[in-house]
């Protein structure tokens, strides 16, 4: 289990430091709803892809100037797995544009395995041969104070994040091994600052980026 490690308000200093370090964080979000324009940003949840997460609950006014820089780091790669809604409200919310490589491990699931489930649940169970329950997703204030939520409420945010790396890895290998899907996906992830302006000004379509 990876060691987990809070802030509120922003990352302090030594924790930036050591990220930007890192080529590649994997990143998770949870908020207090799906819409940008009706809900807001309530945590976000850092894997460094070794052995330590940082869960952020971000200040009231969202003056998180440490999260903004990492995420603006274009030498440090970025991978999630609704990436569409993370970057969305990231980038509404904290005022910046997420730069260096994009992964979003759902779209890579999309175009690699077409009519299998693409549930970052059943993608866990598929390629890391855990069993996690997300029924807290829904039944979970992530707003309250970070130093109230339960045992089972920092697994649930840290789960979100320290299977991607074994799910990016799986799902490049098929997406490299059908003809054409590994040039595809990256074609279409380099939309994404574009899906996450429309989705920013209210135009949401039902696409390759849906969560269903």
């Amino acid at each position: 289990m990876a060691t987990v490690i809070k802030f509120k308000d922003d990352l302090n200093t030594s924790a930036l430091r050591n990220l930007e370090q890192k080529q590649e964080i994997f990143i998770d979000c949870e908020a207090t709803g799906l819409k940008i324009n009706r809900d807001r940003l309530s945590l976000v949840t850092i894997f460094d892809g070794d052995k330590t997460c940082f869960i952020i609950q971000p200040s009231k006014e969202y003056h998180c100037p440490n999260l903004v820089s990492l995420l603006a780091n274009n030498k440090i790669s970025k991978c999630a797995h609704y990436m569409r809604f993370d970057a969305a409200f990231l980038s509404y919310f904290l005022r910046c544009e997420i730069k260096g490589e994009i992964t979003c491990t759902k779209v890579m699931s999309k175009i690699a395995r077409g009519n299998s489930s693409h549930s970052l649940r059943d993608l866990i169970f598929e390629f890391a041969g855990k069993k996690i329950d997300k029924k807290l997703g829904t039944n979970t204030d992530w707003s309250k104070d970070l130093e109230t939520f339960s045992e089972s409420e920092v697994n649930y945010c840290i789960n979100d994040v320290l299977f991607l790396p074994k799910i990016k890895l799986a799902l490049t290998k098929i997406l490299k091994r059908e003809k054409g899907r590994f040039d595809l996906y990256k074609q279409t992830i380099q939309w994404l600052p574009v899906r996450v302006k429309l989705d920013s000004n209210g135009f949401e379509d039902m696409d390759v980026w849906s969560h269903s």
